[in-house]
């Protein structure tokens, strides 16, 4: 995915590393209260406790924030992707426990709020929903590594259904935005009863029905 400013340069990088945590998260909590348009430079400035200047250094503008938003929800997919490789053993039931992880991720009005906010917007802007489906691309890539390796694993045919698959697995998730707005009170427990079997079959290339 290309990026739409290159990060700045900063003589503290750790430093200047939580100074970006510090503002994409006041950034977040901005969109989230009064959407993208809503929210001013001056507003996320406010939030951070910085001054305008200051954001300045980190970020060119809320398009870049945008950004590195998207880019940091990708990467803490793909963290999920990585451990429960390094975990080694059956591949299988670690991706449908690691559902679990990703319910908790998904099902919390704070996150859907924020990914609700960024689709409306990435549809009244091409840029967003550039940035948007370039990472779903990305993302639809690792998953495919992912899932060719557990195939391999489990010596069942590496392309039945693969991409359909993919495409159903990421709707679930995605699905999931709207069921939290709509049904917070959904328990999580009942959920993955249903989900837990579900995305086994599916890892596979099994049909559902």
């Amino acid at each position: 995915m290309q990026q739409v400013t290159k990060l700045k340069k900063h003589n503290d990088p750790q430093l200047a590393e939580a100074r970006r945590t510090q503002i994409l998260n006041a950034a977040a909590s901005c969109f989230m209260l009064r959407g993208y348009h809503g929210a001013s430079m001056a507003d996320i400035s406010k939030a951070a406790g910085m001054s305008p200047g200051h954001i300045y250094n980190y970020f060119d503008s809320k398009e870049s924030i945008i950004e590195a938003l998207i880019a940091r929800d990708r990467e803490e997919m793909f963290d999920l992707f990585n451990r429960i490789e390094a975990q080694g053993g059956n591949l299988l039931e670690s991706l449908v426990e690691a559902a679990d992880e990703g319910v908790e991720r998904k099902y919390t009005p704070e996150h859907s709020a924020l990914q609700l906010e960024m689709l409306a917007e990435a549809a009244r802007n091409p840029k967003i929903a550039q940035l948007l489906q370039e990472s779903d691309q990305v993302a639809r890539a690792r998953m495919r590594q992912l899932l060719t390796n557990l195939r391999q694993q489990q010596g069942v045919d590496i392309e039945k259904n693969l991409d359909g698959a993919i495409e159903v697995i990421f709707a679930f998730f995605g699905g999931l935005l709207g069921r939290s707005v709509l049904h917070p009170a959904l328990a999580r427990a009942t959920l993955l009863a249903v989900m837990r079997p579900t995305l086994r079959q599916l890892f596979l290339g099994n049909s559902l029905f």
